[in-house]
């Protein structure tokens, strides 16, 4: 039996583990297979206050970890496979074989950034692919870019990137966006911004970094080449919640619904970080909901006596 039980291990699990744990309730971390989530694949981070000369994600992972466990959180480094959330103590299933009960439970599972499925996308991952224009936009100052998607994400990021690139390219599968209206006028509008239409990325190049792409036209199924410093895939994001499903308020995507600060529907349990947050998506972000979520699960606790 465990006080508190934290489901996922970026920088909203993390905090929410310091402050449990400074909280004398002793948290258990189940870390996931991917320990420490969306910052492990990260280079440089330089917009995470405290770090004027910037701070490699994975090192600001390892740093907040070891924090946390300074102050005794325990960590587990496997998947929870399943959740019974209908009453408490809630149980946490780990690997499909361990069971482990919870007075309260944190989640922090994250939202996982949709990708396109190429080797070489993945292999540059990083190194000019990023999924975050207000992480990685400042990098290509005065450079071409290329941005991938037809929504709103697709749009905003194009536009946000303007004010570092030469130029951007919005690359989208079909001849017409799939944005809400005022987004696409305001993309349209601006004359850095030039789109490729009814075009498919074949091919991520580059060794160490990026260096272009190869397209293909859907219609006349002609292949050409785009120059560019870096690729912003913009084609969504898909919350971590599936083992949640059916047990928990979320909206028409898949996130979590949370009122009250990190208060779910379900009494006891509470969210933080990417998992509950469709529009922020920042590591500061998290970690300041990380702890909220502590604080609430701490006084939720200290209610139950």
């Amino acid at each position: 039996m465990h006080d508190v039980i934290i489901v996922g291990s970026g920088p909203a699990g993390l905090t929410a583990a310091i402050y449990t744990a400074r909280a004398n309730l002793s948290p258990l971390m189940i870390e996931g297979s991917q320990a420490g989530g969306q910052l492990t694949l990260t280079t440089d981070v330089e917009n995470f206050p405290g770090f004027p000369r910037g701070i490699m994600g994975p090192q600001l992972i390892q740093d907040m970890r070891a924090q946390a466990e300074r102050f005794g959180t325990v960590f587990q480094t496997a998947d929870v496979t399943k959740v019974d959330l209908s009453r408490r103590p809630f149980a946490v299933t780990i690997n499909d074989e361990d069971t482990v009960h919870a007075r309260s439970l944190i989640i922090s599972t994250g939202a996982s950034a949709n990708l396109l499925g190429l080797d070489s996308e993945s292999r540059l991952l990083g190194h000019g692919v990023s999924t975050c224009a207000t992480c990685d936009g400042f990098f290509f100052r005065e450079q071409p870019i290329a941005v991938i998607g037809g929504g709103d994400s697709a749009m905003e990021e194009a536009t946000f990137l303007t004010k570092f690139a030469s130029q951007v390219t919005i690359i989208h599968r079909r001849d017409k966006l799939r944005a809400s209206k005022i987004m696409q006028d305001k993309a349209m509008k601006n004359e850095k911004i030039l789109f490729r239409w009814n075009s498919m990325v074949e091919e991520v190049l580059g060794d160490d970094v990026v260096t272009g792409l190869r397209l293909r036209d859907n219609v006349t199924n002609d292949t050409a080449t785009l120059d560019c410093k870096g690729v912003f895939v913009a084609i969504g994001h898909t919350p971590n919640t599936h083992i949640f499903r059916g047990q928990i308020e979320m909206d028409a995507n898949g996130y979590i619904r949370t009122s009250h600060g990190t208060a779910t529907s379900v009494p006891g349990v509470f969210a933080a970080g990417d998992v509950q947050d469709p529009h922020y998506r920042q590591a500061i972000t998290a970690a300041g909901t990380g702890c909220m979520a502590a604080m609430d699960a701490e006084r939720f606790l200290e209610a139950e006596g």
